[in-house]
């Protein structure tokens, strides 16, 4: 697969009430060449798992997951991931319009 255009960065900890409606909101744009690096910090709520369903269903969705350590750490972590021209962040209880 060819390298993405834009990666998309998202910093997860106990969100789970928000995570379907900020990766769909991701997901549903128009420019299609995208990655997003989730990266789960130490949640301790449903957020791993919704994620993962997340992911079963896009494969364009990775996730990081470890202990928490702050969300500095956790957008770093991604920016070393993440592989498109351009980096994008997103807070995990945000979501782009319809």
């Amino acid at each position: 697969m060819n390298a993405p255009l834009v990666s998309v960065i998202v910093p997860v900890y106990n969100r789970e009430k928000y995570l379907q409606k900020c990766i769909q909101s991701i997901t549903g744009q128009t420019l299609r060449n995208i990655e997003i690096i989730c990266v789960d910090d130490g949640s301790t709520d449903s957020s791993l798992s919704k994620l993962e369903a997340l992911q079963a269903a896009d494969e364009r969705i990775k996730i990081i997951s470890r202990e928490n350590r702050g969300v500095s750490v956790s957008r770093n972590e991604g920016i070393e991931m993440a592989r498109g021209h351009y980096v994008a962040f997103m807070d995990s209880d945000d979501f782009y319009p319809d």
